[in-house]
């Protein structure tokens, strides 16, 4: 089967890529930057085309090319977008759009789209709970609420369509090289990991870090399904603080250097309690512990460096 990869070049999608090709599956990747794609030793299994997913002619394109059996959109303008609200709206909706429309002209079989845990907005929505994905939409950034029309959007073509389409809320997502949306509990292991010094406003704000092979393994299993019983899923994670990560990481670098501002930021707290029991049951998924993670991007950055690993 081949399966069509929209932005697979980037932070997920070589991860994502990597795992079809090791079940067995030919991959054709478009992403608007083709040159960065690493698929050294896959040539006959990858095939990597340029297309933005912005211009509906290069995503049908693509699909009429590819004949995909499953099609998953990884493409989007990670981060708030506040700044550039008109690309933000072009990439995030346009580019979904474009997605589901070309399955349905074609007939994909099933397609799956990456959505946020950033819908929920702030935990204070839920008290001290855990978000369940058949809570409403509580996010009011420009990202969150591109998300959720995303999301919504993908109702209409199940609805209207009789489409498969399966969405993923990934939560904050981590690995030794990301370097955009959110990154702050991501340099609170790097930097110190490269014997740099890093400095944070609240000690206490929450997070809910998914190491980025975890995320890709969930995408991969919820791509390859067949029929999967829900259309949203949440990834879960591991909830923690800022505060308590970098004691995490001193453990394993006991001269780190990592200050906070403030005591406080609890009350700031994006969702952090999540319910993902729906993806780990049905998908038999167990998520690698996450101090093991933390170590494993402290020494792929130390190796990187060519400093002693921990």
């Amino acid at each position: 089967m081949t399966v069509l990869v929209l932005g697979g070049t980037g932070f997920i999608g070589p991860r994502l890529i990597r795992r079809l090709v090791e079940r067995g599956e030919k991959v054709v990747c478009m992403d608007l930057n083709p040159s960065t794609a690493a698929f050294a030793g896959w040539e006959e299994e990858v095939q990597v085309i340029r297309g933005d997913v912005t211009q509906f002619e290069d995503v049908m394109r693509a699909v009429i090319e590819a004949k995909p059996g499953r099609m998953i959109n990884l493409a989007y303008r990670l981060g708030g977008g506040e700044e550039n609200p008109h690309h933000a709206i072009r990439l995030n909706i346009l580019g979904m759009d474009n997605c589901f429309e070309a399955a349905r002209l074609y007939g994909v079989p099933r397609v799956v789209y990456a959505s946020s845990i950033a819908v929920s907005g702030q935990q204070s929505n839920f008290g001290s709970r855990m978000a369940t994905e058949d809570d409403p939409a509580y996010g009011t950034s420009q990202y969150a609420v591109c998300k959720a029309f995303n999301e919504f959007q993908a109702q209409q073509y199940i609805q209207n369509h009789g489409m498969s389409i399966t969405g993923i809320r990934p939560a904050n997502v981590t690995g030794p090289d990301k370097v955009r949306g959110s990154t702050d509990h991501v340099q609170c292991i790097t930097l110190p990991a490269a014997g740099e010094p890093v400095r944070f406003p609240y000690k206490s704000m929450m997070r809910l870090p998914i190491h980025v092979e975890d995320i890709s393994e969930a995408f991969a299993r919820v791509l390859l399904s067949d029929s999967p019983h829900h259309s949203i899923y949440n990834s879960g994670g591991t909830p923690i603080s800022l505060g308590d990560l970098a004691d995490m990481v001193r453990g394993f670098l006991p001269g780190a250097q990592i200050e906070f501002d403030d005591e406080g930021g609890l009350e700031r707290s994006g969702n952090y309690l999540v319910d993902n029991s729906r993806l780990m049951d049905e998908f038999e998924l167990e998520y690698a512990p996450f101090p093991s993670r933390v170590r494993e991007i402290i020494n792929d950055i130390r190796r990187d460096n060519g400093l002693p690993l921990v």
